[in-house]
């Protein structure tokens, strides 16, 4: 995904603003991303993405989400209308960096 794109549908809140947020803060738990941000406290759709993010950040990369932005957002309008979320889109956005040979 590029960096302004929103990881937080409800609240408008970037990939820059939460790199940005990982950065500074170094949070010890992605839980804290929504209470400084507010990301995940709306529908919810985003939170296995910011845990992943987060977990990117803990391991010391960058973090990023592997899923085009407007397959993000058609699969949130599915989670609206179905109340769950696609696992291959869950699947393809924490999936691992393929270059590395693995």
């Amino acid at each position: 995904m590029h960096q302004d794109d929103h990881i937080c549908l409800c609240f408008h809140v970037s990939l820059r603003k939460i790199r940005t947020y990982l950065a500074r803060e170094d949070p010890p738990v992605a839980s804290l991303i929504s209470e400084c941000l507010g990301a995940g406290t709306g529908c919810q759709w985003c939170v296995p993405f910011l845990k992943h993010l987060h977990a990117q950040h803990a391991r010391g990369e960058t973090p990023d989400l592997g899923v085009s932005p407007e397959r993000y957002v058609q699969a949130r309008l599915s989670f609206h209308k179905s109340g769950e979320r696609d696992p291959a889109v869950v699947r393809d956005a924490q999936a691992e960096d393929s270059t590395d040979g693995t």
